[in-house]
């Protein structure tokens, strides 16, 4: 496990560099967000995914989410129709998590087997950075069932050795886990975070 102090607010380049070759290569990184630090794999490389499973200590049965740079990147992994697109624009990049009919190329272990797919844009550059070139993982740093670690010492005390990169920005913004919002009809409020968007319907 290697860790590496990184500016949230402007990424040295060196160092979102050798996280996405760890990334590339099929490792994980554990990252910060704007809400709580995320473990982060290439979600197209399944075992890098099951690591990310078996890390956290996670069932199988539970899906995880995936980080992506833009909304344009959606696209990419699921799908979204004009409406639906206005909308996430209103809250994304930000605190939230929305849910949407995931497309073909998604591999079935990242989703459960389920034909839904959650989806981040965190406001952060750390995390724009990261998942520029190919979607990443996006779950909380800590072992399933446990309380969520506000910082590297609580992370470090939680997960093992089987993480192949940290990047320690300090504190996140938020520090708490973001608004789930199931957008594959009307939109629908799974669990609420920081922040619990107002839509117009």
């Amino acid at each position: 496990m290697k860790i590496l102090k990184i500016n949230a607010n402007n990424p040295e380049k060196e160092k979102i560099k050798e996280a996405i070759s760890v990334l590339k290569r099929g490792g994980t990184v554990v990252y910060p967000t704007d809400t709580v630090y995320g473990i982060g794999a290439n979600i197209f490389d399944e075992e890098a995914t099951r690591k990310v499973y078996q890390i956290k200590k996670r069932s199988y049965s539970k899906p995880i989410s995936a980080c992506v740079s833009k909304i344009q990147d959606i696209h990419k992994i699921a799908y979204m129709d004009k409406n639906t697109e206005k909308m996430v624009q209103k809250i994304l990049p930000g605190p939230f998590t929305i849910i949407l009919k995931k497309k073909e190329n998604v591999p079935p272990i990242l989703t459960s087997g389920r034909e839904k797919i959650g989806i981040r844009i965190p406001d952060s550059k750390v995390c724009m950075e990261l998942s520029g070139q190919f979607p990443i993982t996006t779950t909380s740093a800590n072992i399933s069932g446990e309380k969520i670690p506000e910082s590297l010492d609580g992370i470090l005390k939680q997960l093992d050795d089987n993480i192949d990169l940290i990047l320690d920005a300090g504190l996140c913004k938020h520090g708490i886990h973001s608004t789930v919002i199931d957008m594959t009809a009307s939109p629908k409020i799974v669990r609420k975070g920081v922040i619990v968007p107002d839509f117009d319907y």
